[in-house]
């Protein structure tokens, strides 16, 4: 057999040589390197045995050893089964494998952690628990990634109360932390305090869950949350975390559609995908924000949403104020591993997002809520914030 697509040969014309993305990810956009170098029989007897014998002696009597000479502390695992993966949906760990490695390649980049992105074939909830739980010695975090809902809520639940490191599933939490934080600052461009802010969330997945559950703990006046049936109310028949959102959301009880209840609304959340017409973000308040995240396509027309509101927040990185995970999860990883904490509470997301917001500081202004993701500042901020709190509550180790 002639030819080997793995070492770079190609049959015929290649399809692929005229887009740059492919080019960034051909071979793949990692690779494992030492930091030992092995030019002698000594350094040889060190690095491999007979010399790691020792070390790992010392480890087996003493586990904890193992955080001092080993690289898994400083280590996050990027996992994935591939089945809510960006805007493309369920499309297997294969395809999803490029993603976990851009993931990987974001924590060195803005973080200086190292991470093995680790795609799964099994969608089984059990599976997924049990198969991270017995890899987890070699790691210092679990990044849960591109799971689906409502599965991934349960994923991460269980990981956190098995496993005595840091869990986060990132499309929940990172993506609440950074909204949190370009809400506080869009409220200050209009003049407002987040408690007497009326949100309309429209997604009741993953992330429209943490986003919510987030804003509720920063004390943002009312919400209401909608899924493709409407308005969350206690008059539905739901289950899950659906049930939670129906308890702790919508006081007022409205039960009409997404588009009515923005009328009046202050704030536009979408997490959704979809298409939100112009009459209703027209009837929302006075100086209204709106956030629409979908990507590529968000939910809400940006050009169409500046004639109506005061400040606009999307998911891409050509627009201004791009909510971006990437502003979160790299600090929140380095500041918790950093304190030695056990988990990632609800305190140290906030903490993440008051640090996210701070670095903009007297600088916001409606088209500057949020930092760039490419602003070295903000992991740095992140990270501090986030070891702080953990240390101040004591899930330090």
């Amino acid at each position: 057999m002639s030819g080997n697509p793995a070492s770079g040969d190609h049959v015929g014309t290649d399809r692929f040589a005229h887009d740059p993305a492919f080019a960034v990810h051909e071979g793949g956009k990692l690779s494992v390197s030492s930091t030992r170098s092995i030019g002698s029989i000594a350094d040889l007897a060190l690095t491999y045995t007979p010399g790691v014998a020792r070390v790992s002696s010392a480890i087996a009597a003493e586990p904890d050893l193992a955080r001092r000479f080993t690289w898994a502390p400083r280590v996050v695992a990027v996992v994935s089964d591939g089945t809510a993966v960006l805007g493309l949906g369920d499309i297997g760990p294969a395809a999803s494998l490029p993603v976990m490695e851009g993931k990987a390649c974001l924590f060195s980049e803005f973080a200086g952690l190292s991470s093995v992105p680790i795609v799964l074939s099994t969608t089984d909830v059990d599976e997924i628990v049990e198969t991270v739980a017995a890899i987890a010695p070699s790691f210092g975090g679990i990044n849960l990634e591109d799971i689906s809902a409502p599965r991934c809520f349960e994923i991460e639940a269980r990981l956190r109360e098995r496993l005595d490191i840091p869990v986060m599933h990132d499309d929940q939490h990172g993506t609440a932390i950074v909204v949190l934080a370009a809400l506080r600052n869009a409220a200050r461009v209009v003049g407002r305090e987040l408690g007497d802010l009326r949100v309309v969330v429209s997604g009741a997945g993953a992330a429209g869950v943490a986003c919510t559950k987030i804003l509720l703990e920063a004390g943002v006046g009312e919400i209401a949350v909608a899924d493709s049936q409407g308005v969350l109310h206690a008059g539905r028949e739901v289950t899950g975390t659906k049930r939670w959102l129906v308890e702790n959301t919508n006081r007022t009880g409205f039960a009409g559609t997404m588009v009515s209840a923005l009328e009046g609304a202050d704030v536009y959340l979408g997490v959704s995908g979809g298409s939100v017409p112009e009459a209703a973000i027209a009837s929302m308040a006075e100086n209204c924000i709106v956030f629409s995240l979908a990507n590529p396509t968000p939910e809400v027309d940006p050009e169409m949403a500046a004639r109506h509101a005061a400040v606009v927040a999307t998911g891409r990185s050509d627009l201004p104020n791009q909510i971006n995970n990437v502003l979160a999860f790299p600090g929140v990883f380095r500041g918790a591993i950093d304190a030695g904490a056990t988990r990632i509470t609800e305190e140290m997301k906030l903490a993440a997002a008051a640090a996210i917001a701070g670095v903009v500081g007297d600088e916001v202004r409606a088209d500057y809520i949020v930092p760039s993701p490419l602003d070295r500042r903000v992991a740095t901020a992140v990270a501090e914030a986030v070891a702080a709190c953990a240390r101040e509550q004591g899930v330090t180790r």
